[in-house]
């Protein structure tokens, strides 16, 4: 009986979702990979691999959550005492040893349930918006509060708490780990690599719709939790009103009154919390070149799509529609 299952999902990965499967196949694992209509060979690679193919419904609203409990559902009736279940993005490689890394500490500590560890963006070199990636993904070590995409949680855990929600377009890791903390659940981040990531962001557009597809994140994990005891997101989702909103409205409004002052003392304090963004970027080791691009792009531009994408969510609600993906480039794998 395997100890790890692994969940890959992912669609027109192509050669990306092979090198991401051959990470973990090796593994002495139980392997599924949940397709969501690839026409590349993705589920061809897969079953030349050996791995279980899942072929999710998409006359069903797609959603990776989604992908991911079907993934999950399948595993477990293959390995119905399965303890540790690895999920993973299909365009992701899991790093050496992980696996091994991530299940240690499991075993080592029961009140921990979801394990992570440093996911690194593969080619930040390609373009400004795969090194903004990677500086996201420098979140710090030790106890946390959220997971991404790729990590390894016990089966148990994740079970009672009836997995991801699979409405959710996007954040789903981040809710799920709320409602996992409420069980009294631990979830640990790791100093040790877990995945390289190819994030293929290479336009200033795709970043825009990422940055877009987090705002709703924001705001729909504000409305499901944002009335907790840790008012879920809602400090994340109100400092984006504040600076993408309420600072250039009263800007605007004193521009006649003030003769334009208060536009320059608009610029005045973006350029203050840019550099503020800066610095901390800087603390965690990256050099000052990158810093400076995550300040300007993560630190003041990125608070007016977050916006949009929380003002398209609650249009949403006001009009009871079903909120659909926001895809960013041309696969649906979440990151």
């Amino acid at each position: 009986m395997n100890s790890i299952g692994v969940v890959v999902i992912g669609r027109n990965e192509g050669n990306r979702l092979k090198a991401s499967l051959l990470s973990v196949v090796g593994e002495q694992t139980t392997v599924v990979y949940v397709d969501s209509g690839s026409t590349d060979d993705s589920v061809k690679i897969a079953r030349s691999l050996g791995v279980h193919v899942v072929d999710l419904d998409l006359s069903i609203p797609f959603t990776a959550a989604r992908a991911r409990n079907a993934g999950f559902s399948y595993l477990v009736q293959l390995e119905p005492d399965i303890e540790f279940v690895q999920f993973v993005d299909g365009d992701c490689l899991v790093a050496p040893r992980w696996l091994k890394i991530a299940r240690n500490q499991l075993l080592a500590h029961a009140d921990v349930v979801v394990v992570c560890g440093r996911r690194r963006e593969e080619f930040p070199e390609n373009s400004i918006y795969n090194l903004l990636c990677d500086v996201e993904w420098n979140t710090p070590v030790g106890e946390a509060k959220a997971c991404g995409g790729d990590s390894m949680m016990r089966v148990a855990a994740f079970k009672k708490v009836g997995g991801f929600n699979p409405t959710l377009i996007a954040g789903e890791e981040p809710e799920l780990c709320v409602r996992l903390r409420r069980e009294k659940g631990r979830i640990l981040r790791l100093d040790a690599d877990m995945t390289y990531h190819d994030a293929k962001i290479l336009h200033f557009s795709q970043w825009w719709k990422r940055e877009i597809r987090n705002g709703h994140a924001y705001a729909e994990g504000m409305w499901l939790h944002g009335s907790s005891r840790e008012r879920h997101w809602v400090r994340e989702s109100l400092r984006c009103w504040f600076w993408a909103f309420l600072l250039p409205s009263v800007a605007l409004i004193a521009l006649v009154p003030t003769q334009g002052l208060s536009v320059l003392l608009l610029l005045i304090v973006y350029a203050l919390l840019t550099f503020k963004v800066y610095r901390m970027t800087l603390n965690k080791g990256f050099k000052p070149k990158d810093a400076i691009a995550y300040a300007i792009f993560c630190g003041v531009l990125d608070k007016y799509p977050i916006l949009i994408g929380q003002i398209k969510f609650f249009v949403s609600k006001l009009l009871r529609q079903q909120s659909t993906i926001v895809e960013y480039k041309n696969t649906i794998s979440a990151s």
